[in-house]
């Protein structure tokens, strides 16, 4: 599903990627030989949108963040149809029917169900086994010692432990020389010796400065936890190494670069790892998706013949 960021926006980075006319105006891209259907895509938005109108530049956009996620998918269950366990039928079948008869308890039914989310028996199976199978090979590869280290270097997560964090960003382009780069970190670094010495308050230079939503409040993005769905790892590792009153070297994320103040720090509760172990674990397959994700993309051979 498309990722919604808040404040930084959402920037497009196709590596390995061409683009070209579509010999078939019905194949919105094929990943290693494999197509994704314009139809798919433009139902999973119907699905989304179903009363909102959007113009035609709006629905290129949406179409083209949607390609982009359908194609994440359909690499990761590539590279699990090769790599991981297979699932058998009859797990996925008492899946469904325990899917089922939750259903039933709040008085919907599976066909209403499909109706809704705009998809067919057949897909929602698809989706289940491709998690299944994720886990499977997640459990295979990881040892409990390994996890204890990923709970370990996460621990603020776990603890939901939670800082109050403004910034200021630069956009910096996918395309940016490395020149041009170096200027937007001179910048930022010139504005952030300027705040420290007292000559500019930090949230009067993100009205002026930053290149972001949050600008208008002054770079607030209130508070969040270690891993963020809004802002990447880069970003959130660096915000929580700081102590309350502390401003951020610049930081460069997959959205550009950031000075980043610490307002306040919430301690959360402190966790034990035998008793989030199933936490940890999801928390670690998710991440080790993300990375995956990212890496078969690079090797993948995509065509993208969006109209």
């Amino acid at each position: 599903m498309p990722r919604i960021i808040h404040c930084v926006g959402f920037v497009l980075v196709f590596s390995g990627i061409a683009f070209a006319e579509p010999p078939n105006r019905d194949i919105a891209a094929t990943v290693n030989g494999e197509t994704i259907r314009l139809a798919q895509i433009d139902a999973f938005i119907k699905t989304k949108l179903a009363v909102i109108p959007v113009t035609d530049s709006q629905l290129r956009q949406l179409r083209t963040e949607v390609v982009s996620d359908l194609i994440d998918d359909l690499v990761l269950k590539q590279f699990l149809a090769k790599n991981a366990p297979r699932v058998e039928a009859g797990e996925i079948d008492k899946q469904l029917e325990a899917f089922t008869e939750s259903l039933t308890k709040k008085g919907k039914t599976l066909a209403g169900f499909l109706k809704e989310t705009n998809q067919t028996e057949a897909e929602l199976r698809e989706t289940w086994t491709a998690t299944q199978q994720l886990d499977a090979h997640v459990k295979q590869m990881i040892t409990e010692e390994q996890l204890k280290q990923y709970y370990s270097a996460n621990k603020d997560y776990f603890d939901r432990v939670e800082v109050k964090a403004s910034h200021i960003m630069a956009r910096v382009s996918p395309k940016a020389t490395a020149t041009e780069k170096a200027a937007s970190k001179e910048k930022l670094q010139a504005i952030r010796v300027m705040i420290l010495a007292g000559k500019l308050d930090f949230a009067k230079a993100a009205k002026k400065h930053s290149q972001c939503p949050s600008a208008s409040m002054g770079g607030d993005l209130g508070f969040m936890p270690r891993k963020s769905g809004l802002m990447d790892e880069a970003f959130c590792k660096a915000a929580f190494a700081l102590k309350p009153g502390d401003i951020s070297d610049v930081v460069e994320s997959e959205f550009g670069l950031h000075l980043i103040l610490v307002a306040e720090r919430k301690p959360g509760k402190p966790s034990e790892f035998e008793k989030c172990a199933d936490e940890v674990r999801d928390a670690y397959t998710d991440e080790y998706r993300l990375e995956l994700i990212a890496k078969l993309r690079k090797e993948a051979q995509v065509l993208i013949t969006l109209p």
